[in-house]
């Protein structure tokens, strides 16, 4: 019996009428048969409704593959988690069923550029949605959150931080809220590659909405990490949907070599169209885009360490195609929807498997064939050895860093519990000499024992927060007449500033009290330097918040079995990471498949590396005739080359190009000689 017709019908007495043998039997079997009878004509009809909605807004007649199976998971209200590659169309998954539902759909995500891409194309097809994030103003949200509650607003994006504050939680449980989505589910999980203690606050959000089912969304997690999201999403029971990892026109890729420029030039100048090199560092961003550019091609760099607005500038410029070639950290692509990339370089390697396929997979969204390039060098299995050292220092290591922090930021020990500060990683380790991502490490370990919360960086508003009680304001308001009426407009204008930090608009300020923006800073400024408020200005940094006050470096206590889990799971992932790129036998497409957990089937990709060398070995054992072997002999036919220029002038793969050079020595019909140089053998 479908579960959603036992929930709506007493369906255990049918079952107990029907086990007695009396004249209620057959009435109770009629009575059962039509309800489920019903039931199946309604779910036929709201199938119907969901093929009639994906049609009328996105234009669609089809779903693809498991977006159907997802949406009546979620149509029968239960708790999903559902594994889908990058560019599956995961976002279709919860925007179908919430359009043919009454109430509207809570999306958590982590990203602000992503809450403002999705909410512009649900706004482009009449479709109503807001975003609450850090970058807005108090009255912004308020107004946002009203309109959620009394309003037909259909989506609701929200970071994972907002959860936690006061404003949200008193609205939210005034909504009619039929289903809550959790974009990049993974983060929830503290054994997963992008823990974020952020997710955690997801979990409350349900004891709030109890009846709401949950879809949590992922498009890599391991069979540890998926049983991870389950439980810390409290599911009513487990329940997996997976699509297939498989991208069939993903050609992956590994080039051992220390040559890496040369064989990223060579990609680039063989396949046509954008693409992604990504690196370590934001120094070898710099240095990659340079030689890039030196070499004729457009390149730009991005990294973390960069202005919001020139991050912004470069990002347009790639997504226009006015340059070709986007050279970036980690810190670029999630929410990039950029369906034509034809191809992803890894110029160094990722830290896991998990991280590699998210990023490969920004290539080739369209369905036209793409390359992932994975490049190798004969001391990175070394350096990612220490590296990873590096990221995990021993805990006394970790205290020292804390202490090196709190002094950074100007915390005295007993204070700053409560407090938050835009902080820049790359500033701090720049002037205490050390690791980034062994201080990135120890701020994870910080977060995980609940000293510390970091968020992404994004735009921010700037805040203030009153240190001074009410009756002392009022004491300082007569002694600075000249700040008085700014004082006024603070307290009309903002709740709540007693108790926390308040975004506030600088500009909206300037309104009111009819000072220049200018002027209001300056204000801000002064009551800041009299200690009667805190004041963080707007920044696009990233905001550490501290859970308590400073504590003395002997009462700071990490959990070491924390510490041990987390380095042992981050040790497997390297390994992982390391057997792929050594890895020459398996199809690189069913490798990443089984890591994942996905039974696959069994079928080889046919177009990564490992697979078209398998291709070429079968048909180098038939006899040679092929176009290859015909172009060397007619270049060699007008004067000798070495190998190297001869890879440079054809239109095939090295290893292609040495294969047919060996077949021809071998038969004798040319020679390498003493200096390396190939000729046609003499008669």
């Amino acid at each position: 019996m479908p579960k959603i017709w036992q929930k709506k019908h007493n369906e255990f007495e049918f079952v107990s009428l029907i086990a007695l043998d009396t004249p209620a039997r057959q009435n109770a079997l009629q009575l059962a048969f039509a309800l489920t009878y019903s039931y199946l004509c309604s779910m036929g009809a709201t199938e119907q409704r969901l093929y009639d909605i994906l049609h009328r807004y996105w234009g669609y007649s089809e779903f693809r593959a498991m977006q159907r199976e997802i949406i009546m998971s979620v149509m029968a209200g239960r708790d999903t988690l559902a594994l889908m590659p990058t560019g599956g169309g995961k976002s279709l998954t919860y925007q179908v069923p919430t359009l043919a539902r009454e109430g509207l759909c809570i999306v958590v995500t982590p990203l602000i550029a992503l809450m403002k891409d999705q909410v512009d194309r649900l706004r482009a097809r009449k479709i109503n949605a807001v975003a609450i994030h850090s970058g807005m103003s108090a009255r912004q949200i308020d107004i946002a959150l009203d309109n959620c509650v009394y309003g037909d607003v259909k989506f609701l994006y929200v970071a994972p931080e907002r959860l936690a504050t006061e404003v949200f939680r008193a609205r939210v449980t005034r909504m009619n809220v039929s289903l809550l989505a959790v974009d990049e589910a993974h983060c929830i999980s503290q054994w997963g590659y992008d823990f974020r203690p952020s997710y955690l606050r997801i979990a409350e959000l349900r004891t709030m909405l109890p009846d709401v089912p949950v879809l949590a969304l992922t498009a890599s997690a391991t069979e540890l990490v998926q049983r991870d999201i389950m439980e810390n999403l409290h599911f009513a029971e487990p329940h997996l949907l997976r699509s297939s990892f498989a991208r069939p026109n993903l050609s992956y890729s590994v080039r051992h070599t220390d040559d890496k420029n040369g064989q990223l030039l060579r990609l680039l100048r063989n396949v046509e169209g954008a693409g992604i090199v990504y690196v370590r560092t934001r120094e070898a961003t710099e240095q990659v885009a340079e030689m890039l550019r030196e070499e004729g091609i457009t390149a730009t760099a991005y990294h973390g360490g960069l202005a919001h607005s020139e991050r912004s500038m470069r990002q347009e410029e790639w997504m226009q195609g006015v340059v070709r070639v986007m050279v970036a950290t980690n810190a670029f692509g999630m929410g990039i929807d950029k369906a034509d990339v034809r191809f992803v370089v890894h110029y160094t390697m990722c830290d896991s498997l998990e991280s590699y396929y998210q990023e490969a997979g920004r290539a080739g969204r369209d369905g036209k064939r793409a390359y992932a390039l994975l490049l190798v060098a004969s001391d990175d299995h070394d350096r990612i050895i220490r590296r990873f050292d590096q990221e995990f220092p021993p805990l006394e290591r970790v205290k020292d860093i804390y202490d090196k922090l709190c002094s950074y930021l100007g915390i005295a020990i007993g204070d700053g519990g409560g407090a938050s500060f835009a902080f820049n990683i790359f500033d701090f380790c720049a002037r205490e000499h050390l690791y980034e991502g062994m201080v990135t490490c120890a701020i994870k370990l910080l977060q995980l024992n609940g000293y510390l919360t970091l968020t992404d960086a994004r735009e921010h508003p700037a805040r203030i927060l009153f240190t001074v009680s009410r009756d002392d304001l009022y004491k300082l308001r007569i002694r600075h007449d000249e700040l008085d009426h700014f004082i006024r407009t603070l307290l009309r204008l903002y709740n709540g500033v007693f108790n926390d930090f308040q975004p506030i608009d600088e500009r909206e300020i300037a309104t009111w009290s009819g000072y220049t923006v200018e002027r209001v800073r300056e204000h801000l400024r002064r009551l800041w330097q009299l200690r009667v408020i805190r004041y963080i200005p707007a920044n696009s940094s990233p905001i550490l918040y501290l859970n308590e006050e400073r504590l003395p470096r002997e009462d700071l206590y990490i959990a070491p079995a924390t510490y041990l889990r987390r380095k042992e799971l981050t040790h497997e992932r390297f390994e992982q990471m390391l057997q792929y790129a050594a890895n020459e036998e398996r199809c690189r497409s069913q490798f990443l498949e089984e890591y994942f957990g996905a039974a696959g089937t069994g079928t080889s990709c046919g177009i990564c590396d490992l697979c078209l060398a398998q291709r070429r070995a079968a048909k180098a054992s038939r006899p040679e005739d092929d176009t290859l072997t015909q172009q060397l002999l007619q270049r060699l036919e007008v004067r000798p080359v070495d190998p190297h220029t001869l890879a440079e002038e054809l239109q095939h793969s090295p290893e292609e190009i040495a294969s047919a050079l060996r077949r021809l020595i071998d038969t004798d019909r040319v020679v390498l000689d003493k200096e390396g140089v190939i000729k046609i053998r003499a008669r």
